[in-house]
């Protein structure tokens, strides 16, 4: 009966840091994909007018699917060579809100102000970037750009 009651006791003291683990695991696993979402998000939407290699120098942090995704938002404002006709800078406003995680895969939106400018004309927004970030490495699957007018809490 003693020697039962050790190995019970050894067994739950052994057994409780491994259980521990895992939920510190995923969130450190979290904050990791969250913390590569955001950066490579704003990094995405820093481009200057007529700069292609200010455009395609996120590419890197996209899966191809994605990559292919976010230009297709930009079609009508690339000129013949793939460079921007504006220029786009991303600047977040506020903390960075996880919307849900699933199958390695974090969903977030980073609310802030998106400022866009062509030739001497320019235009700043209330905006929030949703991003869906994951994978080993982690990459950017879907970006999306939101944009806000008066009491729309869509950015927020």
């Amino acid at each position: 009966m003693g020697c039962r009651l050790l190995m019970f006791f050894v067994g739950l003291l052994v057994g409780i840091p491994l259980f521990a683990q895992t939920p510190f695991q995923a969130r450190a696993d979290q904050a990791a994909m969250v913390d590569f979402a955001q950066k490579a998000a704003v990094r995405a939407l820093d481009f200057r007018q007529g700069d292609i290699e200010s455009l395609s120098h996120g590419r890197a942090d996209f899966t191809p699917e994605g990559w292919t995704d976010f230009l297709k938002h930009m079609e009508g404002f690339l000129d013949q060579q793939g460079a921007p006709t504006f220029s786009s800078i991303f600047t977040p406003s506020g903390n960075v809100v996880v919307i849900g995680q699933e199958n390695g895969t974090v969903h977030i939106r980073i609310p802030g102000k998106l400022k866009q400018t062509h030739n001497q004309s320019s235009t700043t927004y209330r905006a929030a970037i949703e991003v869906h970030a994951g994978g080993k490495p982690i990459k950017i699957q879907q970006l999306e750009q939101t944009t806000c007018g008066g009491a729309s809490t869509a950015c927020q």
